[in-house]
């Protein structure tokens, strides 16, 4: 009985208690791949739901776009009469005369003044300036008659595209019967057509949509990033050389490195208000500028660029310092002929990046006036201008149909520019970058 009892107390030998506990860890081993394999699931259904939207913004921005690239012409046989062209200087003439005079012609059945002003409502506002720019580039043309392509309506436009419902009665619709009467007809001859739309891309802003072009936006956009990079990019990058290589550890540069990595969480719109009572109010400078828009985008763009440097700093080897100083090289030589040109690539990144995220920025902009309208190019920094991002929103701004389809067609040709930046910045970190 003893011995017995004493079997039963005995502890369990270790090859006994592995198997005892064996089917507790599998049990706990597959609760864990299964935990893990949730844990794939969910990132990959978040990484696709997010595909999902980008890609549906994506075609609706295309699809809404696209049509902006086309516009609709029309045909019109124009008698360059010597009488109106020779009654004051070029640029007085009454050149929709001219047009009225053709649309006459070609609709003789059409006598009312009410049918009149609906058939010449079917030519553009704008169409005087095309004949205007026509004689002052050939004056031979004055006594001829010569058919010249002429933008349409935007209403005529919309039809043509499809996004007006001819079904729909006439009170409800742009375009009144006879309208549709007479563009059917001008379709039959050959007189109607769809057309690149080249003044998109060669134009500045206009309140026709069938005349509004991005020329000018872009102009202003390119003048306001070139003020932004020939001051953040140098200033950025002695900040980010100074910060990492030369200046102490001391309570100030502490306090100058939280404040540059608190500024680069800071709205964009707070710079917007600096500009606003620094380079405005304060100094005078010239409103709605790309000086001014520079100014306020350098501000913006410094601490991003200032981080990104130092970062490619600290990523160059401690080696590389080492050995240049122990060959007699100076503090300023070592970070000028050597640390520097390595660190280079990442800094070119970073400008690139930061170059990107003030191309697409409009709130600091609206602070300084940037949001006027501009129909003239801007040639010279002080010259009044817009930028791409609020041109787009000015015309989303608009209530004209085919402004909807002007603003789409902005906002691709804005993501082409970030994606070609972005591509930019990409080749150049797998172009140049060290691996240590």
């Amino acid at each position: 009985m003893i011995g017995s009892s004493m079997e039963r107390d005995d502890p369990l030998s270790p090859q006994e208690g592995s198997r005892r506990s064996l089917p507790m860890v599998q049990k706990r081993l597959r609760v864990r791949y299964r935990a893990e394999r949730r844990f794939r699931l969910y990132g990959a259904a978040a990484v696709g739901i997010s595909l999902l939207f980008l890609a549906f913004l994506f075609v609706s921005i295309v699809s809404k776009g696209f049509s902006a690239f086309w516009q609709a012409e029309i045909l019109l046989d124009i008698y360059f009469d010597p009488e109106i062209l020779t009654q004051g200087h070029l640029s007085e003439v009454n050149y929709p005369a001219l047009i009225k005079r053709s649309l006459s012609k070609r609709f003789p059945d059409v006598r009312t003044r009410r049918d009149r002003r609906a058939l010449y409502a079917l030519v553009s506002s704008g169409a005087a300036f095309e004949l205007q720019r026509l004689v002052e580039r050939d004056l031979d043309l004055i006594g001829k008659t010569l058919p010249v392509w002429l933008p349409a309506d935007d209403d005529v436009d919309m039809l043509l595209k499809g996004r007006v419902d001819r079904s729909l009665p006439e009170q409800e619709r742009r375009l009144t019967d006879r309208q549709l009467a007479w563009v059917d007809a001008l379709i039959q001859e050959g007189r109607l057509r769809m057309r690149f739309n080249s003044r998109f891309f060669t134009s500045g802003d206009s309140r026709e949509p069938e005349l509004a072009g991005i020329l000018g936006a872009a102009a202003g956009s390119g003048l306001t990033l070139v003020v932004t990079l020939l001051l953040s990019f140098p200033i950025g990058i002695a900040a980010a050389v100074y910060l990492e290589e030369f200046a102490p550890k001391t309570r100030w540069v502490d306090l100058i490195e939280v404040n540059i990595n608190n500024l680069a969480a800071v709205p964009s719109i707070v710079f917007g208000i600096l500009g606003l009572a620094v380079f405005l109010n304060f100094f005078s400078l010239p409103r709605s500028a790309p000086l001014v828009g520079g100014l306020v985008l350098t501000l913006m763009t410094l601490p991003t660029i200032i981080i990104a440097s130092r970062a490619s700093l600290k990523a160059v080897p401690p080696s590389i310092r080492e050995a240049a100083l122990s060959m007699g090289a100076s503090r300023m030589q070592t970070v000028a002929h050597h640390v520097l040109p390595l660190a280079l690539p990442g800094m070119l990144t970073g400008a690139i990046l930061g170059m990107a995220r003030a191309l697409g920025e409009t709130a600091p902009l609206l602070m300084v006036g940037m949001v006027a309208f501009i129909v003239e190019i801007p040639k010279r920094f002080t010259d009044p201008a817009t930028v791409l991002p609020v041109q787009i929103f000015l015309w989303a701004d608009s209530p004209e149909r085919a402004f909807v389809e002007r603003t789409s067609a902005a906002i691709l040709v804005l993501l082409a520019f970030l994606l070609v930046m972005n591509a930019a910045a990409v080749y150049l970190r797998r172009r140049f970058q060290r691996r240590w």
